[in-house]
């Protein structure tokens, strides 16, 4: 009885010390919250990007085409594993367009939809608002692109480079101290970040829960191309928000990491 007694005590205090209870609930839909107007939900997303521009960065187009998947969706799910152990392996231009477009591509045109008029993409999206962003880190292992910190972007199917040359030694910086060897043996570091104005404006705090499935959508539809494509992927949640939020050129308010994945050749768990 006493045990009992203590065991909820501690898992009362264990609880009232963090946010995430509070933030659940906040986070709720009611029968009584009212919808914003589509005319104003469209008016916002007029004033929002659908993806980065960059504009100071010349866009590097990707190629047209998508490198062949092997296997069925269903014998795919079954070979995904986290690998023992990551090495780097080249990769060309098309496996690079492959894994970035199936990840969060354009797919098809929607502009006579009244309520979503932005073109779909490879993953659900609450009210096809988009908040996520790709950034990826190419340590000089993609055949024909410069090693570089790097910008995708689906509306021109093109990427972004940012920031010239390695920078291993920072996302080793911003990874926990046991993973930080990753940032050596990976192909390319894959950074998921969410701009939260975009589904927040509409959603209000259920808007950053959107944000946060969305970024599990993307890390799925990349664990299953880049299988697909023979090659090893590891999910990385263990890393320095800050630091690694420093290394895009982000504000980690507005616009912050979410998620991470490593592409490399992977020895099967």
């Amino acid at each position: 009885m006493l045990h009992t007694l203590w065991k909820n005590l501690e898992l009362d205090a264990d609880s009232g010390a963090m946010s995430w209870e509070q933030f659940h609930e906040s986070a709720k839909t009611g029968h009584y919250d009212m919808a914003l107007p589509n005319q104003v939900v469209l008016d916002e997303m007029a004033n929002l990007y659908e993806s980065l521009p960059y504009k100071n960065a010349v866009p590097i187009a990707l190629p047209s085409t998508l490198a062949p998947i092997t296997g069925k969706l269903s014998d795919i799910m079954q070979r995904r594993a986290t690998p023992r152990e990551c090495r780097p392996v080249p990769l060309d231009l098309i496996q690079l367009r492959t894994l970035l477009h199936l990840a969060y591509g354009e797919t098809r045109d929607n502009k006579d939809n009244p309520y979503a008029p932005r073109p779909f993409r490879t993953v659900p999206s609450g009210g096809a608002l988009y908040p996520l962003e790709l950034y990826f880190h190419n340590g000089g292992q993609v055949e024909g692109l410069a090693a570089g910190l790097y910008h995708y972007s689906p509306t021109l199917n093109a990427v972004h480079l940012l920031k010239p040359g390695s920078h291993a030694t920072h996302i080793a910086a911003g990874l926990v101290e046991f993973q930080s060897h990753l940032a050596d043996n990976l192909s390319l570091v894959i950074f998921i970040t969410g701009m939260f104005q975009r589904s927040i404006f509409k959603y209000r705090n259920k808007g950053y829960r959107f944000t946060l499935f969305e970024a599990g959508h993307v890390a799925q539809n990349l664990n299953l191309a880049a299988t697909g494509l023979g090659l090893g992927v590891i999910n990385i949640g263990g890393f320095y928000d800050r630091a690694i939020d420093e290394l895009l050129g982000i504000d980690g308010i507005n616009h912050s990491i979410l998620y991470m994945t490593g592409i490399c050749k992977g020895d099967a768990a």
